[in-house]
């Protein structure tokens, strides 16, 4: 059996480092930040951390919404293709920042960009 690719990413503390990373990026980009504006950001990164953990392959603590519900009002907002788009930059832009194998970057886009259609509620 192959090892998870939340094992092969360094498990736990990659995660936490990757999403504290990734929101630094999405934060300070005018292109998306304001879907962010009235966040706990506290709340969202642990949700995030949640989230990839379980859908890396890690442990499953995830219990917040499916990505379309959790989604619905940042589409109502005007989220789009761009959005999304500027969202896996800052996902392989983190991921490459913390020196993962290109291979690796690949896997994590892969699943990110499996929840595309849900996120941007098609």
């Amino acid at each position: 059996m192959t090892e998870s690719l939340y094992n092969r990413l360094g498990g736990e503390a990659a995660v936490n480092a990757a999403v504290d990373i990734f929101y630094r990026k999405v934060l300070g980009d005018y292109r998306i930040n304001r879907f962010f504006g009235t966040s706990d950001m506290d709340k969202q990164i642990a949700k995030q951390r949640s989230f990839l953990t379980m859908a890396f392959g890690g442990p499953n603590n995830y219990s917040g919404k499916d990505m379309r519900n959790a989604h619905s009002r940042l589409v109502d907002m005007g989220l789009n293709e761009d959005h999304f788009n500027a969202v896996m930059e800052h996902l392989g832009a983190t991921l490459t920042e913390l020196k993962v194998p290109p291979a690796l970057i690949a896997e994590a886009a892969a699943i990110a960009e499996s929840t595309r259609g849900d996120v941007l509620g098609r």
